[in-house]
């Protein structure tokens, strides 16, 4: 039997839903349930009705499933699966950062660990991060986190004065301007598109045709008839890009555009995790209860 044949059989047999981000290697977006960002696999997560759900991202993507579902089983697949951004802060340092703005409200991205949710007052994700901040009062200090260049193009969709954590994806900082330029010199009459996370989004905004959200590629790839594509960011998402649209050339801007802790999880990895129940999520009942009012605000905006 093939590990895609007995990851279907698992699944069927323990009523698990498997959830796959766009990052995910190709394999393993085949056989999920549900594939698409964090917001929307966040919604997938609270709408379920299975008693185990298979996460195959990484740890604070199980997580936020595991504070939507406290009575159902969550699995990630592969303890390594971290998150270089969401390290990037802790609930520690959140909380010395709040004492220095008394009031001021915290929007913290998806990319952060349960106990920096808990702290927070909003979760969003880089589809309605915009969204989020413009529906805080103008009167209001916002304290943004992690990410600091999501937060600088937030900050200049919305004109709001934000306070910003210094805190980089490290995948995505290190796209630079440069690299779009040499792209446009390399691939000319391609269209560009980059996730707000890259490093060059600020400065090369104008190398740039959209800037896009993980969700909004996976859309824009259905509705573009483009010849060629080229996108900033991690390459995984190309592979779903090209099965939704196979007449657009889709062009990652580099290949090494590789997040290590996206690619921790293969198809043995699920297997193994369903069939021996192996790396059972668990958020303390306190913690989940604060995180839950930051993340229900993220998944009603």
């Amino acid at each position: 039997m093939s590990l895609e044949a007995e990851v279907r059989r698992l699944k069927d047999e323990r009523s698990a839903v498997l959830l796959a981000h766009n990052y995910q290697r190709g394999e393993v977006q085949d056989v999920a349930d549900y594939v698409g960002d964090s917001l929307y696999l966040s919604r997938k997560a609270a709408e379920t009705d299975r008693p185990v759900i298979c996460f195959a991202g990484v740890r604070f993507m199980a997580e936020t499933a595991k504070i939507l579902n406290p009575t159902r089983t969550v699995l990630l697949p592969d303890l390594k699966a971290g998150c270089g951004l969401a390290d990037s802060i802790t609930a520690e340092q959140l909380r010395a950062w709040k004492s220095e703005h008394p009031g001021a409200v915290v929007v913290a991205y998806i990319n952060t660990s349960a106990e920096v949710k808990a702290e927070s007052d909003y979760c969003c994700t880089s589809s309605n991060a915009t969204k989020v901040v413009s529906s805080i009062a103008e009167d209001k200090e916002i304290l943004f986190l992690p990410d600091v260049f999501l937060g600088e193009y937030v900050r200049k969709k919305t004109g709001r004065s934000m306070h910003l954590w210094v805190g980089d994806c490290p995948v995505h900082a290190k796209m630079r301007p440069e690299d779009l330029q040499r792209a446009r010199r390399e691939h000319p009459g391609a269209e560009i598109v980059a996730h707000p996370e890259c490093g060059c989004t600020s400065a090369a905004l104008p190398h740039v045709d959209r800037i896009l959200s993980t969700d909004g590629m996976v859309r824009f790839a259905e509705e573009t008839r483009q010849k060629e594509v080229l996108v900033a960011t991690e390459v995984g998402i190309l592979h779903r890009m090209r099965r939704l649209n196979p007449t657009t050339t889709f062009t990652p801007l580099s290949e090494g555009t590789i997040c290590p802790y996206m690619k921790e999880i293969d198809l043995a990895d699920i297997r193994d995790s369903l069939a021996q129940n192996r790396y059972v999520i668990e958020v303390p009942e306190a913690t989940a209860r604060r995180a839950r009012v930051a993340i229900d605000r993220m998944i009603a905006a």
